[in-house]
């Protein structure tokens, strides 16, 4: 008997979409034939949780299943009384070796469920093998926030369990792509590719959208008497003119030096920088004894040498 698909992707059958999804990715990941290499346990894993997927994951389909059970396939079929067709019969056709058309009215009513059972799965009776369907397959890829900024170009290897021995496909990945994004790959009759895009954390800037954000560290004199400061962009480097009498936190926004929106790259975000005013350490005496005098010209207390 087939492993009950809620049970493969670790869900309960009242999960939301939200945690089928997640599910899904982190299983994927795991059991990746990219990740585990010739592990045909890991390979078989792997095909086992695309078929559950691709079920509970299209809300037709996962009522079908919640109803039917493994033959959710054939709900339609059993909408009559008590699950007895009606109607037409199946018409599901496969191919004999010598290229003639066979349906399953050929097949009578013996060895029924065990028949569908063979055809499902790819085996062979007397002869005869089917055609497997493609079906829709997520493909993690993880990128830079540089690389999701101006868009980049990989080499994606085809699941093993999809396409046989694993064959190579060049996709461009559009700039714009954030975590979560699907990217739709053209891969022929063999299966309906998908990547999964994760951008990595940036060290510098914080994304939220299209806008970025980022942190400037401004010293205590440019805050106060007002300057200017370099800017390093994900495009190139710009000046910021920082007024008189700035305050910590303060946010300036760079217009269209954020990311290219997905799908609209002639439209972009903006960068929005916020100061961090940084107090200056190691005073000389001279520099303490003018703090001293400022703080008594503004009625505080001068602290003591």
């Amino acid at each position: 008997m087939a492993r009950d698909y809620y049970t493969i992707l670790g869900v309960s059958r009242d999960a939301s979409d939200k945690d089928v999804r997640q599910a899904y990715r982190r299983l994927a990941r795991k059991y990746h034939p990219d990740v585990n290499g010739r592990d045909k346990g890991a390979e078989e894993k792997f095909k086992e949780i695309n078929a559950a997927y691709e079920v509970i994951s299209d809300p037709e389909k996962r009522k079908k299943y919640d109803q039917f059970g493994d033959n959710w396939r054939y709900a339609d079929k059993f909408a009559g009384a008590g699950g007895a067709t009606r109607g037409q019969p199946f018409s599901w056709r496969t191919t004999t070796p010598g290229g003639a058309p066979f349906d399953m009215d050929d097949l009578g009513n013996a060895g029924f469920g065990s028949i569908i059972n063979d055809l499902l799965t790819g085996r062979r009776r007397g002869g005869y093998r089917t055609v497997t369907r493609g079906m829709p397959v997520e493909v993690p890829v993880e990128l830079s926030l540089e690389e999701a900024y101006s868009g980049v170009t990989r080499i994606v290897q085809m699941p093993a369990a999809v396409a046989g021995q694993g064959r190579r496909l060049e996709v461009k990945i559009p700039p714009g792509v954030d975590t979560g994004s699907r990217i739709h790959v053209p891969a022929g009759e063999e299966a309906d590719l998908y990547l999964v895009v994760t951008v990595r954390p940036h060290q510098r800037f914080t994304r939220k959208g299209a806008d970025l954000h980022l942190e400037l560290p401004v010293p205590l004199v440019d805050a106060i008497l007002g300057g200017e400061q370099e800017v390093q962009t994900l495009r190139s480097k710009v000046v910021l003119a920082i007024p008189k009498e700035s305050q910590n936190g303060q946010a300036f926004r760079l217009r269209n030096q954020g990311m290219p929106r997905l799908g609209d790259p002639a439209s972009t975000g903006d960068l929005l920088v916020t100061l961090k005013v940084v107090l200056p350490t190691n005073l000389s005496e001279k520099e303490r004894q003018l703090f001293q005098e400022l703080s008594r010209s503004r009625g505080g207390r001068s602290a003591r040498s």
